[in-house]
């Protein structure tokens, strides 16, 4: 039986499918990312029209070929779960694909579900079932096995069923233009990617640490991440989170007792031990600025309050738990009043039920007064 895609490992041979530009295609990626920072970018899954291309992003001048294909403002991109896609792209072809078109993000925006997966999309969708054989391959090894390339392929089969599907509940529901803005700010987000501000804010073992071993915490792992961005590495080879909360715990008065504390600990990267010592010692210029992590009970109650009103605004607009606003942009929001991350429609379905809950000091209510 002949595979019904095709295989592409000149860049020419590309570019001549695409002389005349279709409406849409779909689209996908393999990368590798175990021992890096950045994916490394092996191959990505084309649907366009009635075929499906298999490209070799391996090949020399591939990504400039990919290039004007990603660019295309004509050409709407279908991806499903394209955030870190996004990157690896961005990073291999000094492009993104714009307009975008995310499956997952328009399945959450229709009410189908928050955060659902290719496999089960297409079950609810088309009753197809597809298989997850090959998720942990080795993409970057040629040649690809058959079920290598089946599963490649299936990944971009069904794009275009799930768009038709999708964009029309979302145009009877009004939502189209809710969906293009999340989908431009994805994009926005992987051009501009930087390093985390505030990154000791996810670590469970900051809330036991004082303001100052916070702030400890905070220089080691902005180090931390920019060591491992710039060195393409990941950032628990660099310094883990756990070794990282022990010092800024210890709190080392000098590089001789930072070596001691390394010694007692097997994986500590005893030849980064200097340049440690040195951003553990510098002051941030903005670490007066930095939210403290949450402990207290009465900001819990705060937070929690946040969440019942947006869980409430949820139910009415049939959206799925965490599509309007997280936790941790709702923390955000009760520390500095800043809407940005919850920008567009979040913030004019939002604003007039959390703006009061904000105004009336929410921290200061005990558990139970001040209803939605």
């Amino acid at each position: 039986m002949e595979p019904d895609f095709t295989w592409l490992d000149e860049p020419d041979a590309l570019l001549s499918r695409f002389e005349t530009r279709p409406a849409r295609i779909g689209l996908d990626t393999e990368f590798i990312r175990e021992r890096t920072w950045w994916p490394h970018l092996a191959l990505v899954q084309v649907a366009v029209d009635d075929a499906i291309l298999l490209v070799d992003a391996q090949v020399p001048g591939m990504a400039a070929a990919l290039r004007g294909i990603l660019s295309d403002p004509g050409i709407t991109k279908v991806m499903h779960s394209a955030s870190e896609d996004l990157v690896a792209l961005q990073r291999a072809c000094d492009a993104l694909p714009e307009p975008l078109f995310d499956t997952q993000v328009a399945a959450a925006i229709a009410g189908i579900g928050a955060g659902v997966g290719y496999q089960r999309l297409v079950a609810d969708v088309t009753g197809v079932a597809l298989g997850k054989g090959e998720t942990r391959s080795d993409w970057t090894r040629r040649p690809l096995s058959d079920a290598q390339l089946a599963y490649a392929a299936d990944d971009v089969r069904h794009l275009f069923g799930l768009h038709d599907h999708l964009q029309d509940r979302l145009r009877a529901l009004g939502r189209l233009e809710w969906l293009r803005e999340d989908c431009a700010r994805m994009v926005a987000n992987a051009r501009d990617a930087g390093l985390e501000r505030w990154p000791h804010l996810p670590v469970r073992a900051a809330q036991f640490l004082d303001r100052e071993g916070q702030l400890r915490l905070l220089r080691l792992l902005r180090w931390r991440d920019a060591w491992a961005r710039d060195h393409d590495r990941p950032r628990s080879w660099v310094l883990d989170n756990e070794l990282a909360a022990t010092v800024a715990r210890s709190a080392p008065a000098d590089r001789a007792s930072l070596r001691s504390l390394f010694d007692r600990h097997p994986k500590a990267p005893r030849k980064l031990l200097a340049e440690i010592w040195d951003a553990l010692a510098r002051p941030l210029p903005d670490e007066d600025q930095a939210p403290p992590v949450r402990t207290e009970e009465r900001d819990k109650r705060a937070v929690r309050r946040l969440q019942d009103a947006v869980a409430a605004r949820s139910v009415a607009l049939g959206l799925p738990d965490g599509v309007l606003a997280s936790r941790r942009k709702l923390e955000a929001l009760l520390d500095d009043g800043d809407w940005s991350a919850l920008g567009g429609w979040r913030r004019a379905e939002l604003e007039p039920v959390l703006a009061p809950l904000l105004a009336g000091d929410t921290r200061e209510l005990p558990s139970g007064e001040a209803g939605v």
